[in-house]
This record gives structure tokens, sequence and C-alpha cells, in this order.
């Protein structure tokens, strides 16, 4: 018989990528959706049929983990194989602005996850996947960081999830759950949410490309990240739940890069070489052949408490797994930067052929029939990337 997951968090980045990697392994997918006013489906648009067809693999609940009692009729309903927990507020700068609701989705809806296992006695039949992050590290303790680095969370996002790791390990030694902790390290892709760094970075270089946008401004440009592409890194959460006993795994390449060389990167794909004068708050970067100015630093963008460096040690998972990432940190933000520039490229009235990676997601801004796709409107369209 196929198997049945459960993924909440189903409309985000890695929900997309994780829904159809299993939709490829053969599993029945379910996946919870919280109500919108508009659509917010764009992501997982070509994985979805319609539920009076034959044989429909592919199902929407609506849900939401601050609601205890809708979680237990899902799962109860549904009687998954596995739960993959991706929801969360996910954004750290918005953690502090949110961060009782923060607590209350991030941490606390791991835990009604959790009990809706054990109130329906689904402790010897349901896995359960926590998707955890670097940011428990915080201030780190030690480089690079491991499974058993101590945490030392700077954000209420984090802390948040600090709740959650240990909560999944403690119905797991408790209850006797199959309950795994995916520490994962930065993940990006050309389907990243626009109010991240990396892809901000990618969607105001295209911009700046077509005459959009005039400069781009940043946060911190010294603060370093373990970059990977998400696309790699949902095959481990799936390999978590496929392993004799249930266990905890950094998830991470080992590399580091600062956002100022995103920035570099990013830039010199739309062939502008940037340089950078002055220094903190005040440093700017310039087209080395206009002399124009590009970036500029907002310190409305620093974090209250600043994470400085993240680099994680993944060697666990590559031995006992025999997991590795694929995709370097040059490829992902060609990758990346590909795609924006191609999907302005489109607005300004071409045609462009071709998926976003080649592994299947395919580019969202060709969807005409949902919002946020790219209408037939050329003016109205390039006010919406404003």
């Amino acid at each position: 018989m196929e198997k049945v997951a459960l993924i909440t968090g189903i409309t985000g980045q890695d929900g997309a990528y994780l829904a159809e990697f299993l939709l490829n392994k053969g599993y029945l997918v379910h996946g919870i959706k919280r109500r919108s006013s508009s659509f917010n489906t764009q992501r997982i648009d070509h994985l979805y049929r319609d539920p009076h067809e034959r044989n429909v693999n592919f199902y929407l609940h609506y849900g939401d983990l601050t609601d205890s009692t809708n979680l237990i009729r899902i799962i109860q309903e549904v009687q998954p194989d596995e739960i993959y927990n991706l929801a969360a507020q996910s954004h750290v700068q918005v953690s502090f602005e949110t961060p009782e609701y923060t607590a209350n989705s991030d941490g606390l809806g791991t835990l009604r996850l959790l009990e809706a296992i054990r109130i329906l006695g689904l402790e010897k039949k349901t896995k359960f996947y926590q998707a955890s992050t670097s940011e428990l590290y915080g201030q780190v303790q030690e480089i690079p960081q491991t499974e058993t680095t101590p945490f030392y969370p700077r954000s209420p996002y984090a802390a948040a999830k600090l709740y959650a790791y240990w909560i999944t390990i403690n119905y797991r030694e408790a209850y006797g759950i199959f309950a795994c902790n995916g520490i994962l390290f930065n993940h990006e892709s050309p389907i990243r949410g626009e109010t991240f760094v990396t892809r901000k970075i990618t969607m105001a270089a295209a911009k700046i490309k077509y005459g959009i946008q005039e400069k781009l401004y940043i946060g911190n440009l010294d603060a370093k990240r373990d970059w990977g592409f998400a696309g790699d890194y949902v095959e481990l959460m799936w390999l978590m739940l496929q392993q004799d006993s249930p266990d905890d795994f950094v998830i991470s390449t080992g590399e580091t890069h600062s956002v100022r060389e995103f920035i570099e990167l990013a830039f010199k794909e739309i062939g502008i070489n940037i340089v950078w004068e002055g220094e903190g708050p005040g440093e700017v970067g310039i087209n080395a052949e206009t002399g124009r100015i590009l970036i500029e630093v907002d310190p409305r963008y620093y974090r209250p408490t600043e994470v400085e460096l993240l680099i994680g040690d993944s060697s666990k998972a590559r031995e006992k797994l025999g997991w590795k990432p694929k995709v370097k940190f040059e490829e992902l933000v060609k990758m990346m930067m590909k795609s924006d520039e191609e999907a302005l490229f489109k607005v300004q009235g071409h045609e462009v052929e071709g998926s976003l990676n080649g592994e299947g997601i395919h580019n969202l801004y060709s969807r005409p029939s949902w919002p946020g796709g790219i209408s037939h409107n050329k003016e109205i369209d390039l006010k919406r990337l404003q």
C-alpha cells in the first residue's frame, strides 16, 4: 500500500519541494494550508488536481498550527504514516515584531501536533519530522556547529524553535513516538519567499538591470551563513524517517559565505561588478564601470540581536544516511538570479522557455491564472513588481 504523508506549511518553499519529492516516490500527499482571502498556492499549483478526477494523490486541507482541534481532526481523517511539520512564522526579523504569535505557532504548534499523535493513539504508526533551524545556535559556542553544539538562541523565532526542538525529543522519549529534528541551515531556491535576504537580493538585481528599481537597501553585509539548496535538503527530511530508529541531524553544506559575497555573485550574473566604499552604516556598493551607487546599508534592517556566523557540520548525516548536498553556493546564486531575471524579462514582453531549476518546480511567474502570476498587462505587472 502507498504511504500517506501529511505536510504542514505545504505552500511554502520547503513544502513545495517536499510534496513533489514524495509524490515522485509514490506517496499519497496531504497538505495543510492557512485560509486566506487570496490564493497563496503558486508554488504547488502544478501538483494540484481536481478531487473529482480519478487516482488523485494530492489533497489540501485548511488548518492552522494554533488550532489544536483542527489538527486533531485532520490527522484523524488522514491517518498519516509520516508527518512533516514545516509550518512556522519563519522570518527572524518579523519574530521580533510578532513574538507572541511566533511562540504560539512555532513552539506550541509543534506540541499540538505531537499531542494529536498521542491522543489519537498513533504513536506506533505515525513518524514525525520537525523542521528545526540553525538559528538555535545564535551566538555560536563552537565552529562549526554540530548536533552536540550548545544552543544560544538570539531571536523570538529561535527561542520558539528551541522549545519545539526539545518537546520533539521529549515526546520521543516519553511516548516512543518516532520523532526527528532536522537542524536545517539556511536553504534557498528560486521559490524562496521574497522577504528573505537572498531572494530580496536577486529580485533587486534583476529590477535594477531592467530599470525598475534604483537601489538595493540591505542590513548587515558581514553576516555569514551556510547556504544550501532547498531541493537537496528535503531529501534528507525523508531519509530521516526511513531509518530504524529516530535521531536528530544537522543539514548543511559546511561552507559559509557573507551577505556581501551573495550580492557580489548575484550582480556579477547580470554583468555588474560591485566595488565597496565606506564602512558600517555608511558603506555603499558601487557599479565599478559606471560609478553609480546600487547598494546602500539601511540600519532599519539590523536585528536587535544579530547572528554573525553560522556554518554546519553535517558529517553525521553524510555517514549515517549517505546524504550530501549536490548544489554548490555559486550554482545556487546563479539559479536564483536566472529565475528572477527571466521573470522580469518575460514581463518586458519576451518569452522565456524552461523551468526554474530543471527539477520540476515550474516558473511561477508564467502562471497568469493565479494572483501573483504575470498578466498580459505590462504596465500593471511593472507596478506590481516595484
